[in-house]
């Protein structure tokens, strides 16, 4: 392994001290034997160079044989498997040589970790209150008259939602043998997202 970007982890207390580190730690499961894990090493060691930030972003590998225990407390079953870990707890799993999903899940951390503490940034996206008032939320002043309508129409779980919703399920209802089934598995689904 030559890229000085990228942590070995060689035990478990080693593996706890390196998570402590940073927010976001990159973890990448081998085996000296693996072939798909040879072929996505490269990416891996790409992505490490670009997006390490002291700190923030961090990226580790665990040969599999050599520190089975790491693999065990993960329950890493497949080679590469990738875990995006935040302060301890796995937010995202690759498993097998799948560039575009690593990529992407780095990004995710990148962008959240470069946010900085506060993370996702919720604490301010209320649109407020107008002074006076406890209920009311104030009107933006760039608003014009129909800000209402259009926020209705195009905001999630607005009408535009709803009515996209109802013909989706009603055309995979309508083209399956089990229709009830069909809606039920659909991802147009609301009832199992509540």
């Amino acid at each position: 392994m030559s890229n000085k970007k990228i942590i070995s982890i060689t035990s478990t207390s080693h593996c706890d001290k390196v998570l402590s580190q940073a927010t976001y730690t990159i973890i990448d499961f081998y085996a000296d034997w693996c072939g798909p894990c040879k072929t996505i090493s490269p990416v891996f060691n790409s992505l490490a160079d670009k997006e390490s930030k002291p700190g923030r972003i961090q990226f580790a590998k665990v040969d599999v044989d050599a520190v089975q225990d790491v693999a065990r407390k993960y329950s890493v079953s497949a080679m590469p498997t990738f875990l995006v870990i935040k302060s301890n707890s796995v937010i995202e799993t690759i498993r097998g040589a799948n560039p575009s999903a690593l990529t992407a899940a780095v990004r995710k951390a990148v962008n959240d970790a470069a946010r900085g503490p506060g993370g996702s940034g919720t604490a301010f996206q209320s649109k407020g209150y107008t002074l006076g008032s406890s209920s009311q939320p104030s009107q933006s002043v760039n608003d014009g008259g129909f800000a209402g309508l259009q926020r209705m129409m195009t905001g999630n779980g607005g009408l535009g939602d709803i009515l996209v919703r109802f013909f989706a399920l009603y055309f995979i209802s309508l083209f399956t043998f089990d229709s009830y089934r069909a809606a039920e598995e659909s991802p147009f689904n609301v009832r199992g997202r509540r």
